[in-house]
C-alpha cells in the first residue's frame, strides 16, 4: 500500500450526491454549515492508504467517490481484505465513538474521493443533533448483523456458493450484460482479495475457478470474467442455501 493523497475542490456537502444516503441526511441547514466547514475532501489513487490500523482516530472518513478496501492484519502479519467501502459509506465512526485507534486499515482500490470531518467536529453535530446519534447506532447494528451474517455464510454455504454470492454482489457495480443472461464483470480485486472475503485460501480459489469453467458457468481471464448466463450463479447460491 502507498502513502498519500491530494486535497480535492469537492462540492460542498449541500450539493453532495451521496449525503442523502448518510448518516448527515438528519442535519439541519446550520448543522450542515458546519460540517462543510470542518470536513477536507482528499483524492486517492489506487493502493494509497487512507488510515493505518493502530493509527490514532482524530475523526471519520466518508466515501464521496471509487471503491474503498477496508483491511486487518491477522495472526502471520498479512493484511486481509475485510470488506468493501462504496460511495456514502462512513469509514472510522466506531473508533472514533469509543475513542479507540483505528482497528483496521482503508485503501483506495480504485481512483477515489473521500472527505474527512475531524472528531472536534462530529460530537459538535452530536452535541446539536440527537438523531445523528441514533443514525451512528443503527449503523453499528446493521454493521454486527452483517458480520454475523458473513461468519454464517463461511461456516454453513459451500465455496463455491460463497464464491457464487460474492460475483453477485459485485455485477450491479462491474458487470455489463450481454445476451440471453450473459456477463462480462471487471472485477475490482485480485484473488488473493476475493479468497480472503469469501474465507478461503488463495489455492482455493484457484480450484474454485477451475470448477466454475470447468462446469462452463463462467471464464476468468485476470480480473475479467465471462459468465454464460447470470441465472447460473443464482443457482448455485440457492442450491446451497437450500440444503
Amino acid at each position: 500500500m502507498m502513502e498519500g493523497s491530494r486535497s480535492s475542490s469537492s462540492n460542498s456537502c449541500f450539493t453532495c450526491q451521496t449525503r442523502g444516503r448518510t448518516e448527515w441526511c438528519v442535519l439541519t441547514d446550520e448543522e450542515l454549515k458546519l460540517l462543510d466547514k470542518g470536513k477536507v475532501s482528499r483524492d486517492y489513487l489506487p493502493g494509497e492508504v487512507i488510515f493505518h490500523e493502530a493509527d490514532a482516530c482524530q475523526g471519520i472518513h466518508c466515501i464521496e467517490s471509487g471503491l474503498v478496501g477496508v483491511r486487518k492484519m491477522n495472526a502471520n502479519g498479512q493484511e486481509i481484505l475485510l470488506r468493501l467501502g462504496y460511495p456514502g459509506d462512513t469509514l472510522g465512526y466506531r473508533s472514533m465513538l469509543s475513542g479507540d485507534d483505528h482497528n483496521n486499515s482503508a485503501e483506495a482500490l480504485e481512483p477515489s474521493e473521500v472527505c474527512f470531518i475531524d472528531a472536534a467536529t462530529v460530537r459538535t453535530l452530536l452535541t446539536r443533533n440527537p438523531t445523528l446519534g441514533l443514525r451512528f447506532l443503527n449503523h453499528a447494528a446493521t454493521d454486527l448483523s452483517a458480520a454475523e451474517d458473513k461468519v454464517l455464510q463461511s461456516t454453513t454455504l459451500p465455496v463455491r456458493a460463497r464464491f457464487a454470492h460474492l460475483l453477485l454482489v459485485l455485477k450491479d457495480r462491474y458487470g455489463v450484460g450481454g445476451e440471453d443472461g450473459a456477463m462480462v464483470l471487471e472485477l475490482p480485486l485480485s484473488r488473493q482479495d476475493m479468497a480472503a472475503m469469501i474465507g478461503i485460501r488463495p489455492e482455493s480459489m484457484s480450484r474454485t475457478i477451475r470448477s466454475l469453467e470447468e462446469d462452463d458457468i463462467a471464464r476468468f481471464s485476470g480480473r475479467r470474467v465471462h459468465v454464460r448466463n447470470i441465472d447460473d450463479l443464482i443457482e448455485e447460491l440457492e442450491l446451497a442455501e437450500g440444503l
